[in-house]
C-alpha cells in the first residue's frame, strides 16, 4: 500500500506541471541564496587562505607592536633598541638572519594623475629586500626590464596595480604616505615585481631601505622584525626568548602569523555571510507560507481523491505519508534546483565585484559539500514542515463525509490564534515603547524582541484582521459595483488563505519600511547638523586609509580669498581607562563651527578641554577639572576643562588644545578627518572652492566640497547601501509576487463550479478577468499596509535608541517610500494577477458545471 501510495503522489504531481513549477520555484528562491552565500564565501575565503599560505614563509619569529591592526602599527612601532639589542646577542637569542621591515599606507596615482583603487585591498609601502636577503626562499623578484630603487625618488610597483594604473618602468607619477607630515612626493617607477595570481586590488611599492625608514618612520622605531632560527633552534623557543626578554612588543610564530591572518579574514568572511544567509532566511520564510497555503489549497481541491484512498483502506497515517512524499519531492527539486541557481549566483557576484575593484582576491568557486549539504537540507525540511499541518488536516477527513463535500478546510475557529496574536501584539508593544524611552544596546534588543512578537502576532491575528481591513479597503474598488463586492467577498471568504498569501508581502515591506525609516532619519540627520553646526564655505575630506595629511592645510592656506583653515583631528585617548575619540581643531573654532556653550568660551587653546554637557555629567567635569589622558601607545598628558558645550551629532564628547594634541600624539601619527575652510568676506566661494581643488589635487583623496555637497554626498552613500538593501529584499518581494500567482491561480480552480454558473447566468470574460484583478489588488495593500504600519513602528523606535552613538538624531517617517511602495503594491496585486484571471476567464460554464 505504501508503494501505491508514493505512486499516486508522484502521479498526482505529475498531472499538475504547472501548479508543480509554481510551489518549486517557491523553494528555488530561498534555497539558491543559501547555496550562493555559502558557495561565495567559501570561495573567497579559500582564495584569502591560499594568499596568506604564503605569508611569513621562512619567517621563525616575526615581531611587532602589540597595536597593530589590519597590518600596520597604530602606534610608531618597534623601539629600535630591540632591534639593536637582538643583533647584538643573536647567539644568545638563537637567531641566525634578521631582515627587518618598514611599512605604512600609501596612495598611488595612475597615468592620469588619479589615485590607483585598491576596491578595500591594502595599499602598502615598504622597503625593498633583495631576495637574496629575503627570509622567504620564493620571495618575488623584480621583472625582467627593470632594477632595484636606488635613489629616495625611485620605487618599485606590483605588476597587477601597475596594469591597473596604466605605468610602466620608467613612468613618472606621485605617491602620497598616510603620516600626519605626508606631502605628495614626485616618484619613478625603476622596475616591477609580479604579484601573486589571486591577489586583485593590493598595491604595493617598495623604495629603498633609508627612504622607507624615513617615511614611515619616526627613525627611531621599525615596523616589524624577522627572524630566522639559528639550527637547533625551533620557531617556538625563539618566540619564547624573544617574549621574555621584550614584554611590549608581539612575538609570532611564522604558523601564528598565517593562522592570524586566516582567522581575521575567516571573521570578516562569517559575519558577511551571516548577512547575505539573514536575507535568504527572509526569503524562505515568506516561501513557506506560500508553500504551506499550497499544500492546504491542494488539500481541499483532492478530498475526493483521498477519501476514495481512505475507502479503499488507506489509513490516516498513509493519507499524511503520502502528501508529505509530495512535499519531499517538491523541496528535492527546489533545493537541487536552487543549489545550481546558486552556483550561478556566486560565480556572478564574483565576476561583478572583480569587474568593479572590490579588492577581493580572484579564485576559482568553492563548491563544498557542506554547502550542497545545507541547500538541499534547508530545501527540503522547510518544504515538508510547511506541508505538514495540511497533511494532518487531509488524514481527518471521514471518507463518507469527504464524498459528500467538494471543499475542505478553512472555515475552522480563529478565535484562539486570534486571542493569542493580540496578546503577543500587546507584549510586542510594550517591548517597543520601553526600548524607544531608553538608548543605546539594550533598548535596541528590546526594540528587536518586540519586532518579533509582532510579527509571530501577525502570522496569528492576521486572518481575523484581514476580514475588518479588507472590508474597509473595499472602498477603493467601489467605483466597480457588483464586480467589486464579489471580489471583496472571495478576499475575505477564506481568511487564512487570504493571511498567508499577504504576509509573504507583510514581511517584505515591513522590512523595506524598517531600513527606509532608518535611513531618513540618517540622511534628516545629517542635513540638519550640517546646515546648523558647519560655518565653513568648504570641506575637505580624505579617504578612510589616508585620511587628510597635516601638511595638506599650509598648501590650502596660500590659495587666494581663503581666510580660516581649521584642521580638526582624532585624540585616540583613554579617559578614565575607557575609549574616549574627542577632536582637536588645529585653530579658532567659531569662524567655522558652530559650538553652542552651556558654560565657558569656545576656546580651544594649549591644554584647553571643552566637553559636551552629556560627557561631562558622565564623568562629573565641571570647568576647572584637571583631566588626565593617555594613549594605547604610552603616551600622556593632562588638560583643563575649560567649557562645557550642548552635544551635537558633529561636535564629539570634547575637543582639546593643540599643545595637548601634540604632546599625546606623535607627528608621525597626525592627521584630520575633515578640514573647514572659511572664505574671506566678498569672495566668491565657488572661485575659492577650486583654488583648494587645484591646491590639494597631488594628495589624490582629498575631495573639496561646499557643506550642501558634503550633506549630498553622504545621503548619496545612505542611499547606495539603502539600493543594495532594497535589492537584496527584492527577493522576498519576488517569492511574494509568485505567491499570490500561485494561490489565486489555486483559488481559480478550487471556485471553478462558481466561475462556471457566474459564466453560465451572464458574466462576460472580462468582468471575470477584473474580479480576479481587484481580489488580487486587495489582499496585496492590505498585506503592504499591514508591513508598512508595523515596519514604521519598528524603525521609529530603533532610531530612538541610536541616541546613544548620535545625538540628537530623530526618527523620520519616509512618506514617500510609503506612498509608492502602497502603489506599486496595487500595481504588484495587478500583475499577478494576470494570468490566473486570463485563466479563470478561460473557464467554460457547461464544462465546469458538469465537471463538478
Amino acid at each position: 500500500m505504501a508503494g501505491a501510495m508514493r505512486t499516486v503522489s508522484l502521479r498526482n504531481l505529475a498531472a499538475h506541471k504547472l501548479r508543480l513549477l509554481l510551489t518549486v520555484l517557491s523553494v528555488v528562491l530561498g534555497t539558491s541564496f543559501v547555496a550562493g552565500s555559502l558557495i561565495f564565501t567559501a570561495t573567497v575565503g579559500n582564495s584569502f587562505n591560499q594568499l596568506f599560505d604564503k605569508v611569513a614563509i621562512g619567517v621563525d619569529t616575526q615581531i611587532t607592536s602589540k597595536n597593530t591592526r589590519d597590518g600596520f602599527s597604530t602606534d610608531l612601532g618597534v623601539p629600535q633598541s630591540v632591534l639593536t639589542r637582538i643583533e647584538a646577542q643573536k647567539a644568545q637569542f638563537g637567531v641566525a638572519k634578521i631582515q627587518v621591515g618598514y611599512t605604512g599606507s600609501i596612495v598611488v596615482a595612475d597615468a592620469s594623475g588619479k589615485a590607483i583603487q585598491s576596491g578595500g585591498a591594502p595599499s602598502v609601502g615598504s622597503n625593498w629586500v633583495p631576495p637574496q636577503q629575503q627570509l622567504d626562499p620564493n620571495s618575488a623578484a623584480i621583472m625582467p626590464g627593470g632594477r632595484a630603487p636606488a635613489a629616495p625618488n625611485e620605487m618599485l610597483l606590483n605588476e597587477s596595480a601597475a596594469d591597473r594604473g596604466k605605468l610602466k618602468v620608467g613612468s613618472k607619477t606621485k605617491v602620497v604616505i598616510a603620516n600626519g607630515t605626508g606631502k605628495p612626493m614626485d616618484v619613478v617607477v625603476v622596475g616591477l615585481v609580479r604579484s601573486p595570481p589571486n591577489s586583485s586590488g593590493y598595491i604595493e611599492a617598495n623604495f629603498t631601505t633609508d627612504a622607507a625608514k624615513s617615511l614611515f618612520t619616526d627613525g627611531k622605531h621599525v615596523s616589524t622584525i624577522y627572524l630566522g632560527a639559528a639550527p637547533g633552534t625551533s620557531p617556538e623557543q625563539l618566540k619564547q626568548q624573544v617574549t621574555a626578554a621584550f614584554p611590549d612588543v608581539e612575538a609570532l610564530t611564522g604558523d601564528e602569523v598565517r593562522k592570524q591572518s586566516k582567522d581575521a579574514i575567516n571573521q570578516f568572511l562569517q559575519i558577511f555571510n551571516y548577512i547575505l544567509l539573514s536575507f535568504a532566511a527572509i526569503g524562505l520564510i515568506v516561501g513557506t507560507f506560500i508553500i504551506y497555503n499550497t499544500f492546504s489549497m491542494i488539500v481541499a481541491q483532492r478530498v475526493k481523491e483521498l477519501a476514495l484512498l481512505r475507502a479503499i483502506g488507506a489509513s490516516r497515517r498513509q493519507v499524511t505519508r503520502s502528501v508529505m512524499f509530495e512535499a519531499f519531492v517538491v523541496g528535492l527539486i527546489g533545493s537541487l534546483v536552487g543549489f545550481a541557481i546558486g552556483v550561478g549566483l556566486a560565480a556572478g557576484l564574483q565576476a561583478l565585484l572583480s569587474a568593479t575593484g572590490s579588492g577581493l582576491p580572484e579564485g576559482s568557486l568553492a563548491i563544498t559539500p557542506s554547502s550542497v549539504i545545507a541547500c538541499l537540507a534547508v530545501g527540503i525540511i522547510v518544504t515538508m514542515v510547511s506541508a505538514y499541518a495540511p497533511a494532518r488536516r487531509a488524514s481527518k477527513v471521514a471518507p463518507v463525509e469527504a464524498m459528500r463535500e467538494s471543499e475542505a478546510g478553512g472555515a475552522d475557529s480563529l478565535k484562539v490564534r486570534t486571542i493569542a496574536g493580540v496578546v503577543l501584539a500587546l507584549l510586542g508593544a510594550v517591548s517597543l515603547t520601553v526600548g524607544a524611552m531608553g538608548k543605546g544596546g539594550g533598548p535596541a534588543g528590546l526594540v528587536g524582541l518586540g519586532a518579533l512578537l509582532l510579527i509571530i502576532a501577525i502570522v496569528l491575528a492576521a486572518p481575523a484582521l484581514s476580514r475588518p481591513a479588507i472590508g474597509v479597503l473595499g472602498v477603493l474598488t467601489r467605483p466597480f459595483g457588483k464586480l467589486a463586492s464579489l471580489a471583496r467577498t472571495n478576499a475575505i471568504r477564506n481568511p487564512r488563505r487570504t493571511a498567508a498569501t499577504a504576509f509573504a508581502l507583510t514581511l517584505g515591506l515591513m522590512l523595506v519600511a524598517v531600513i527606509g525609516t532608518l535611513g531618513a532619519s540618517f540622511k534628516s540627520t545629517i542635513d540638519s547638523a550640517v546646515a546648523s553646526d558647519i560655518k565653513a564655505d568648504v570641506l575637505l575630506t580624505g579617504s578612510e586609509t589616508t585620511g587628510l595629511p597635516t601638511s595638506s592645510a599650509e598648501a590650502i592656506k596660500q590659495v587666494d580669498g581663503v581666510q580660516d583653515v581649521v584642521q580638526l583631528r582624532n585624540v585616540p585617548a583613554l579617559v578614565g581607562g575607557k575609549n574616549a575619540i574627542g577632536t582637536a581643531p588645529s585653530g579658532p573654532l567659531t569662524p567655522v563651527l558652530k559650538v553652542s556653550m552651556v558654560e565657558g568660551a569656545a576656546t580651544v587653546n594649549g591644554r584647553d578641554l571643552i566637553a559636551s554637557d552629556k560627557y561631562a555629567a558622565s564623568n562629573n567635569w565641571k570647568v576647572g577639572t584637571a583631566v588626565d589622558l593617555t594613549t594605547r601607545f604610552g603616551t600622556r598628558t593632562s588638560a583643563k576643562v575649560t567649557g562645557i558645550y550642548r552635544e551635537s551629532p558633529l561636535s564629539g564628547p570634547y575637543m582639546l588644545g593643540d599643545a595637548a594634541y601634540n604632546e599625546l600624539v606623535p607627528k608621525q601619527l597626525q592627521a584630520s578627518f575633515v578640514t573647514l575652510v572659511k572664505a574671506k568676506p566678498g569672495v566668491n566661494v565657488t572661485t575659492m572652492q577650486n583654488g583648494v581643488e587645484e591646491a590639494t589635487r597631488d594628495y589624490l583623496t582629498i575631495k573639496v566640497q561646499t557643506p550642501k555637497q558634503f550633506a549630498s554626498a553622504q545621503a548619496g552613500t545612505i542611499d547606495q547601501m539603502l539600493t543594495v538593501l532594497y535589492g537584496m529584499l527584492g527577493l522576498s518581494l519576488l517569492i511574494a509576487v509568485l505567491g499570490i500567482i500561485n494561490t489565486l491561480a489555486l483559488s481559480v480552480v478550487e471556485r471553478k463550479r462558481e466561475i462556471g454558473m457566474l459564466r453560465a447566468i451572464g458574466m462576460l470574460r472580462k468582468q471575470v478577468r477584473r474580479t480576479i484583478y481587484l481580489e488580487s489588488m486587495l489582499i496585496s495593500i492590505f498585506g503592504a499596509l499591514l508591513g508598512m504600519l508595523v515596519g514604521v513602528a519598528i524603525g521609529w523606535c530603533l532610531v530612538r535608541t541610536f541616541r546613544e552613538w548620535i545625538p540628537g538624531i530623530q526618527a523620520v517617517i519616509p512618506w514617500p517610500t510609503i506612498l509608492f511602495t502602497l502603489v506599486m503594491a496595487a500595481v504588484v496585486g495587478l500583475l499577478a494577477a494576470v494570468w490566473p484571471a486570463i485563466r479563470a476567464a478561460r473557464t467554460k460554464p457547461l464544462e465546469a458545471i458538469v465537471d463538478l
